[in-house]
């Protein structure tokens, strides 16, 4: 019987999507799923919805809830990350201290401050993780949805652990760009490839044709509002009818995969003054507020809708990736993974995001070559900071913070080496529940 664990399996919304994932495939519906979390509360919550969804599939599903990782992991084929680590407190933590010092991030998951501490406080979390499944289920499949993603999988993988990253940007970017043309779902195909969050469409084809040269026009002219996408485009969400990505594919030659609201944090030219901002993004999306809107009756309508619903196979990799090695069945998915030579003008070592061929094998990424110079550029600095974040949990090292901070972007864009300092401290102070000893 093939194990499961999700780890997280508290948190709102996506674990349940997971699952409905999950069940959705005959390969995985007799499955035993151990759902891990710190939460007592948060568990029984997610372990009741869970079972309602199992029971509206009519499958043999088994569902173990759990508050001890050795025992969820024990036997598991396939381990799932999926936790905030330090939850909507530490989180607070990671937007409000930096806008008191005039960082303004929207997600801040990924770089930036917030990227750091989430980073500091997931490879605490993934530290026992990785540990864990050396002991009780050393062949297993790490597939990691927790960020900053490329900080994560970078320390994974080094630790020891068969990791594989999954994130939708890039299948939502191509939906979106798509959309914007007017291609309708199997005329088109794309090749993309970087860092997560930053990574690149380096090929977009319409029925075989390369179309990157109408990309740029059509993108273009959708952000003056000279054009309209076939399909709606969540303004909300991407912002400024995509003015920030329109202006680094406009710089680079390619369009990144990250929403232009969450992209602004990663270079210092967008978010600079509130002048800025709004030039950009006119509405303001702020996740931190979407997060502490959330309540447990969404999560009660949420599980009501998709138990009510056909069993549908979602956006999330997961669940496809396990069906491949479960079945052997033929997929290509985005993959976050160890850079082997993949892509020859980045780091060995680093975290990048590239197609992977999945089957019986497993995940085996595929080989890109050199990114275009500019692309490469951006990424570079990226993983700078990326690498930095890394080696200060590694070795404990309250210098190395300051350095990672000091090197996003945008915040050395806007604050001196001695307000760098400050705010890391008061950070540092207000996470010390949940990162490990740096002293001070």
């Amino acid at each position: 019987m093939t194990k499961i664990a999700l780890v997280g399996a508290g948190g709102y919304e996506f674990p349940l999507r997971l699952m409905n994932d999950f069940l959705a495939f005959p390969s995985l519906q007799d499955a035993a799923y151990a759902l891990m979390d710190i939460d007592p509360a948060a568990l029984t919550r997610a372990d009741r919805l869970i079972r309602r969804l199992v029971q509206a599939r009519r499958v043999p599903a088994r569902v173990e809830p759990t508050t001890d990782l050795r025992k969820a992991l024990s036997g598991a084929d396939f381990v799932v990350t999926c936790f905030q680590a330090g939850g909507r407190e530490a989180y607070a933590h990671d937007m409000e201290i930096p806008r008191r010092y005039g960082i303004d991030q929207t997600v801040g998951d990924t770089l930036g401050p917030g990227g750091v501490f989430r980073g500091l406080r997931s490879m605490r979390a993934l530290d026992d993780v990785v540990r864990v499944m050396a002991e009780h289920c050393p062949d297993a499949l790490l597939l990691n949805y927790a960020n900053p993603m490329s900080v994560n999988c970078w320390f994974a993988s080094a630790a020891g652990a068969r990791t594989a990253g999954l994130c939708h940007s890039v299948r939502h970017t191509a939906d979106e760009l798509a959309a914007i043309l007017g291609y309708r779902p199997g005329d088109y195909s794309f090749r993309a490839a970087g860092i997560n969050h930053q990574a690149w469409m380096l090929e977009f084809r319409h029925r075989g044709v390369d179309v990157r040269a109408e990309l740029a026009a059509a993108v273009n002219a959708y952000r003056r509002g000279d054009r309209e996408p076939a399909e709606p485009i969540d303004e909300w969400y991407a912002g400024g009818r995509e003015a920030v990505r329109t202006e680094i594919l406009n710089l680079t030659g390619h369009f990144p995969t990250e929403s232009s609201h969450h992209a602004s944090e990663y270079y210092p030219h967008f978010r600079r003054t509130p002048g800025d901002v709004t030039a950009y993004l006119p509405r303001r999306w702020d996740y931190l507020e979407i997060t502490r809107a959330q309540t447990d009756t969404d999560q009660e309508l949420l599980a009501e809708r998709l138990a009510a619903g056909e069993p549908e196979a979602g956006e999330e990799y997961a669940a496809w990736i396990a069906d491949s090695i479960v079945t052997d069945t033929p997929r290509t998915v985005y993959g976050n993974v160890p850079n082997t030579g993949l892509i020859t003008n980045l780091p060995d070592g680093c975290c990048v995001e590239v197609p992977c061929l999945v089957d019986g094998s497993g995940v085996q990424p595929t080989h890109i070559g050199r990114l275009p110079s500019a692309c490469a550029g951006i990424n570079l600095a990226s993983i700078g900071l990326q690498g930095c974040v890394v080696d200060a949990y590694r070795q404990r090292s309250r210098d190395l913070v300051y350095a990672a901070v000091s090197l996003d972007r945008l915040t050395g864009s806007l604050l001196g080496l001695d307000q760098i300092r400050a705010m890391t401290d008061e950070l540092i102070e207000a996470e010390r529940p949940w990162l490990p000893d740096f002293g001070g």
